[in-house]
């Protein structure tokens, strides 16, 4: 007897059976219809091209630094981070299932917030190191979001605001594991391999996980059968266009975003906590902390700062 309660009729009205196609954005045969399939395929071509090339470049120049088996003396703060994005992202899921717009979940802010979650959780490693590293490279998708909000297909109470909440809290889950350093470490300013790297991951990511998802179900993932109504770059040329203010910004809003939180973690008398970005906060001593004029409370000859 067929488990009717699991059959493809079922799972694909779960995935896409809330999806609205009468709003702009959303997918649907206009959307698949704003460019042609012959131009959807050569940039198809030239998206995988492009990033097979940037990847190829970038892989031969990483490098990761050994990293040391530490015992964490975090006072609260990464359980409680952890608790606050995995709540926000236990809402966006919720919101999915209610909707019946699972597929959505397939967008780089929510395999982001994911990958957040297992950094904040995972026990420190050359992984973990690279995984953060890569990851920080995607914030530029938090940032658009911020800045050019489609917020016309969310209708759940309270689901405007989560997405907010859930960007915003995407930009400050890497501060935070800046801020304590060790395993969380980030390559020198003028080092483009890791950047590069994860452009190049992120072009894959889109042409061939979702670009395939996306045609077949009339669904626009993450813009990738027509633009958002907010692109400022809207036209037929959108995909090509967003390559290019990709490359440049990726690397842009990386590099920006660290020497931000390099500056505040460091530097700026309200907020700093060590004199190196890359020093394990966990391993300061007394002596070290009390030279940079930190606060700390002694703990078997280390200094535990609040983390």
């Amino acid at each position: 007897m067929p488990l009717t309660g699991y059959s493809p009729t079922v799972i694909k009205e779960w995935l896409t059976g809330g999806v609205d196609f009468s709003l702009a954005g959303n997918g649907g045969p206009t959307c698949i219809e704003f460019t042609s399939p012959l131009r959807r395929y050569v940039e198809l071509l030239f998206g995988l091209t492009l990033a097979g090339v940037v990847i190829t470049w970038a892989y031969k120049h990483c490098s990761l630094p050994e990293c040391r088996s530490t015992t964490r003396r975090d006072r609260g703060g990464r359980k409680t981070l952890l608790a606050i994005v995995s709540l926000v992202f236990g809402m966006e899921v919720a919101y999915k299932f209610a909707t019946k717009t699972i597929i959505f979940l397939l967008n780089p802010c929510h395999v982001i917030t994911a990958i957040q979650i297992y950094l904040l959780a995972a026990t420190p490693s050359r992984f973990v190191t690279a995984l953060f590293r890569v990851h920080l490279n995607f914030l530029n998708g938090a940032i658009l979001a911020l800045l050019f909000p489609v917020t016309n297909t969310l209708f759940m109470p309270f689901e405007t605001e989560i997405y907010f909440i859930q960007h915003f809290m995407m930009l400050v889950t890497p501060y935070y594991l800046l801020r304590v350093g060790g395993a969380y470490n980030v390559e020198k300013l003028r080092d483009l391999s890791w950047t590069y790297l994860s452009f190049g991951i992120m072009i894959l990511y889109h042409y061939l996980v979702l670009f395939p998802i996306a045609l077949p179900l009339e669904i626009n993932l993450s813009q990738m059968l027509c633009p958002a109504i907010s692109d400022p770059f809207y036209g037929e040329n959108y995909r090509l266009w967003t390559l290019l203010h990709q490359a440049i910004f990726v690397p842009a809003l990386c590099k920006g975003y660290c020497q931000l939180c390099k500056y505040f973690i460091t530097k700026f008398p309200l907020t700093r906590v060590k004199s190196d970005i890359g020093t394990d906060l966990g391993l300061l001593t007394a002596l070290e902390t009390t030279k940079n004029g930190f606060k700390c409370h002694q703990h078997h000859g280390n200094c535990n700062i609040n983390m």
